[in-house]
């Protein structure tokens, strides 16, 4: 990395007794999203007018009352689009479309021809203020660029009466702001202000773009509570983020800015954009959520969202993006799986409002239509609870949990073999062939039972049956307390050698006529050996006897 010279530091922002650090988000913004200009424009194959007309119903779904629905003057396409909304009659009374102009007489006058109609709009102006823009792109002083905005207003105020009923607002931006020296951002916003004039019933939208994101979210944050202390009539400007996410801080920048007095945001769905993309208001309003704050957005079913989202733009979400990607709420670690599966069995005692503590999850995963299915998944790097977890979400089997150390062994074992992560299905089917139908080197052939006349308070059961150890045939036939003990008592004719069992538990597994009974036993050798087995059967006395065979088998 030999060139770092050619870069320097952005530098700091002349900004006195900061307030921002002490502040918290107590409530949303107002949300604008760009996912049909801004957006759209950065897709390999840009949304015809279906897919659109889709998305925006999308939108207003999820609940965003404020819409830059394109740049009409720009393309047939966007202009139609937006006719289409207008003259369909689909856009609600309380959702107000934005567009884009560039400040062009002739583009002006187009737009607000396509505007026709409609109840209310954003008109949306802008132009490029940084010292490169104005060394490179336009060759102008500052003087000369500020005339540009004010002009731009002016052509915009000379075009309104052709909608004549349409309630229109303002929106400016000094285009890549983020770059911008922040005393001449506020005084190309004081210029547009003064032309505009614009009261606390009737305000300005200045939207602040990180256009190319340059500095770190705290020097962005210095921007916005400069600007939003130093523009004159703050009660008459909504001050409006627009941030990119070239640095990967699009998300914190925003959050910041918002501490620092920014009212609006402007973002897209997933953090579609340009280059690194724009801001993802999907974030940032979960972010809100998991702090107790309402983001006044319905996300409850990001999982559609996210489908209808890749459906209509061909954009794939990343398996690892915030609240929404297919692994976030998933678990390989042994350690996570562990401290996962405790939290969420502490939450069964619960009230259903409990305060959310779960480890590893900064949100139920529930709130946004995702199923706790997806929470933990086995691979070679997974533990003791994780194969327990899936055992007993998907299949109802509740292993003792001095028996998760074997049962994650096996399984992690098939995972490392196989280099790759196991399903469920494939770990009921290791479990299963493990501990359920293994049948050597104890194999039961038939068995019966006859309940004896009581001894004082203890019943008595004769078992008898034939068994087979190694190959070789023993026929065996014992008293106990019950079927279990009477058969144990039986296999001591045999050659198994002797073991007694140190832990019972049983729980029932299915429902009505196809109810079960699940034993689980651990038996100790007499040189200190202990192995763990499981037996399922109608009937628990006969579950308990396959639960120690199916130990016995755990030998080999």
């Amino acid at each position: 990395m030999k060139n770092a010279a050619k870069y320097k530091p952005f530098g700091k922002i002349p900004l006195e007794n900061r307030q921002w650090p002490d502040k918290e988000i107590t409530h949303p913004p107002i949300w604008c999203s760009v996912d049909l200009r801004d957006g759209n424009q950065a897709l390999a194959i840009p949304m015809g007018i279906q897919q659109k007309l889709a998305y925006f119903d999308l939108l207003v779904k999820i609940g965003f009352k404020e819409i830059e629905v394109g740049f009409p003057s720009a393309s047939q396409t966007e202009y139609d689009f937006l006719r289409r909304l207008i003259d369909d009659n689909r856009i609600p009374d309380d959702v107000t479309i934005q567009v884009l102009c560039q400040a062009r007489q002739h583009l002006v006058e187009k737009t607000f021809q396509c505007l026709k109609g409609v109840k209310k709009a954003i008109f949306h102006i802008y132009n490029s203020t940084s010292p490169a823009q104005r060394k490179y792109t336009f060759n102008k002083t500052k003087e000369e660029i500020i005339d540009i905005a004010v002009e731009g207003v002016k052509c915009v105020k000379s075009c309104m009466p052709m909608v004549e009923g349409t309630d229109i607002t303002l929106e400016y931006s000094p285009e890549s702001f983020s770059s911008t020296e922040i005393d001449f951002s506020v005084e190309i916003c004081e210029a547009v202000k003064k032309e505009w004039q614009p009261t606390p019933q009737n305000k300005i939208i200045f939207n602040l773009p990180t256009t190319v994101e340059c500095a770190t979210p705290n020097i962005h944050a210095d921007q916005i509570e400069y600007f939003s202390t130093h523009i004159s009539d703050r009660d008459s400007v909504i001050v409006s983020l627009h941030n990119h996410n070239d640095r990967g801080e699009g998300v914190a920048s925003c959050e910041l800015a918002l501490l620092a007095g920014a009212d609006r945001v402007e973002g897209t769905l997933f953090g579609n954009g340009e280059r690194t993309g724009n801001l993802d208001i999907t974030t940032v309003a979960l972010n809100m959520f998991s702090q107790g704050v309402d983001p006044q957005l319905d996300l409850s079913n990001i999982g559609e969202i996210a489908t209808l989202y890749t459906k209509l733009t061909g954009m794939p979400i990343h398996p690892r993006h915030p609240y929404s990607g297919e692994l976030v709420f998933t678990a390989f670690s042994g350690s996570h799986q562990d401290a996962i599966r405790k939290g969420m069995a502490a939450r069964k005692n619960m009230p259903e409002n409990a305060i959310w503590d779960v480890p590893y999850l900064p949100i139920d995963p529930h709130d946004i239509g995702r199923e706790y299915e997806e929470i933990i998944r086995i691979n070679s790097q997974s533990g003791k609870g994780g194969s327990a977890w899936i055992l007993e979400q998907d299949y109802g089997i509740y292993l003792p949990k001095a028996m998760h150390p074997a049962v994650g062994a096996v399984i992690t074992s098939v995972a490392d073999s196989l280099q790759r992560e196991v399903t469920p299905q494939e770990i009921f089917n290791i479990f299963e062939k493990q501990w359920l139908t293994k049948n050597a080197p104890l194999k039961l052939i038939d068995i019966a039972e006859t309940h004896l006349e009581t001894r004082g308070d203890v019943p008595q059961v004769m078992c008898r049956g034939t068994v087979e150890w190694h190959g070789e045939k023993y026929t065996i036939g014992a008293t106990g307390n019950g079927p279990l003990d009477a058969f144990v008592a039986g296999l001591k004719e045999t050659s198994v050698p002797n073991f007694s069992i140190s832990a019972f538990h049983e729980h029932s597994i299915g429902t009505g006529s196809d109810t079960d009974a699940m034993a689980y036993i651990e038996i100790t050798f007499e040189d200190g050996k202990k192995f763990w087995g499981c037996g399922r059967s109608s009937n628990i006395g006969r579950a308990g006897i396959k639960a120690v065979i199916s130990a016995i088998n755990q030998t080999e």
